[in-house]
């Protein structure tokens, strides 16, 4: 039996030995300076070293000017670049006194910012243009969305450019070792995490929260009294479709669902492209060149009828749904339909067919000017390849 206690013995002592020098290993490893690393932080010149500081995002905007900017960036085209300007620069002040930056430092970044506004000022209007459907103010204001969705679609293209502007800016200001800093202190984070998460997060959360007040009141008194005016209009391009939607709302205890309520919604849309001439349109005769010059706003979507049909209904015991959540599917819908057609080249298709439509009617009156007479159809805001058209009654003749 002694000899037996005393191999207990050896082998509890052997293994807490090996648990000891393990542990000593492992803090050994992690703490103490290893020789060539030079990736430890211990190693590295104070030049190259960042000492993260707390602070707080100040950025002083009046929301409701945003807003109104937002929802007509057009005609606010200079106060949206000047938006863009104090914006992004506050989220540079921001991530730069969060990185601890010397003050030498941050009265650069204004020049530093300026090598890049003039063409992030155009991007961010180009791509807010793209994503908004400036024509559905109407539609978006009746379903309390006009100022929520500019504000949402704002809010996507910032973010995108975001980490391309603190990256490109900062890294003309900051000491950098191969292509790196290192960093220290509270709240350690990338200067992209620092501008996404702390200062344009709780910026357009500012901005959203009015635009639910602003959406609130104005489809609230939206249309009081019938309007009726004159319009002089263009439409040249249709598209009808049809779309469904599916929706479930559940409401769980535990993980299990013990109600649920089921909507099944289909709609047809009615959809009519074209080109609105109280807005703009300009015709010109030049003698010397022989060429009658028609000029066209660019296209819009002039109508959109949507159709919803409640195809299935089935309502849990517990109630799930809300009567905003048919707003919210019905929108939704209107919304596919417009965004497929703004992805199926339907423009381009408008100006081809406005082409040929004026010069089905035009042609008489270019005619009787002269058989060399051209007529030419170009768009206002700059059509790269403008078509131009004998009268049909006519052929070209052969230049030699």
């Amino acid at each position: 039996m002694s000899e037996g206690g005393d191999s207990r013995l050896r082998i509890s002592q052997t293994f807490l030995a090996i648990l000891i020098i393990g542990l000593f290993g492992l803090v050994a490893y992690k703490y103490f300076p290893r020789s060539g690393t030079a990736g430890d932080v211990t190693t590295v010149p104070k030049e190259f070293q960042l000492n993260y500081l707390p602070a707080d995002f100040n950025f002083d905007i009046d929301e409701q000017d945003a807003l109104a900017i937002l929802t007509n960036p057009k005609r606010y085209r200079r106060e949206f670049n000047q938006m863009v300007y104090d914006m992004n620069m506050a989220i540079l002040n921001h991530t730069a006194n969060r990185m601890g930056l010397s003050n030498d430092i941050k009265k650069r970044l204004p020049a530093e910012y300026d090598k890049h506004h003039d063409y992030l000022r155009n991007i961010y209007f180009d791509e807010f243009l793209a994503i908004k459907d400036t024509t559905s103010s109407l539609y978006q204001t009746w379903y309390d969305n006009g100022f929520k969705n500019a504000a949402q679609i704002w809010y996507e293209v910032a973010a995108k450019y975001t980490c391309y502007l603190v990256n490109n800016v900062m890294g003309g200001l900051i000491p950098m070792r191969d292509g790196a800093f290192y960093a220290k202190g509270k709240k350690v984070d990338t200067p992209c995490g620092i501008a996404l998460t702390e200062a344009l997060a709780p910026l357009m959360k500012r901005i959203e929260e009015r635009a639910a007040v602003e959406d609130f009141g104005r489809s609230r008194g939206l249309l009081q009294e019938r309007v009726d005016k004159v319009i002089s209009e263009l439409a040249t391009y249709e598209i009808r479709d049809k779309k469904g939607l599916t929706k479930q709302f559940q409401t769980k205890v535990w993980g299990f669902a013990v109600s649920s309520t089921d909507l099944e919604i289909t709609a047809i849309s009615i959809l009519k492209i074209g080109f609105k001439l109280d807005d703009y349109f300009n015709i010109n005769l030049n003698s010397k060149s022989r060429l009658v010059t028609i000029t066209l706003p660019e296209p819009i979507i002039l109508s959109h009828e949507v159709y919803p049909k409640m195809d299935r209904m089935s309502i849990g015991w517990l109630r799930e749904i809300q009567g905003d959540d048919l707003n919210k599917a019905f929108n939704v819908l209107r919304e596919e339909f417009r965004r497929d057609a703004m992805n199926a080249d339907a423009m381009d298709k408008a100006k081809v067919q406005a082409r040929e439509v004026l010069n089905t009617m035009m042609g008489p009156l270019v005619s009787s000017l002269g058989s060399k007479y051209k007529l030419r159809v170009m768009f206002q805001e700059g059509d790269p390849t403008p078509q131009e058209f004998l009268p049909k009654d006519q052929n070209e003749p052969n230049n030699q």
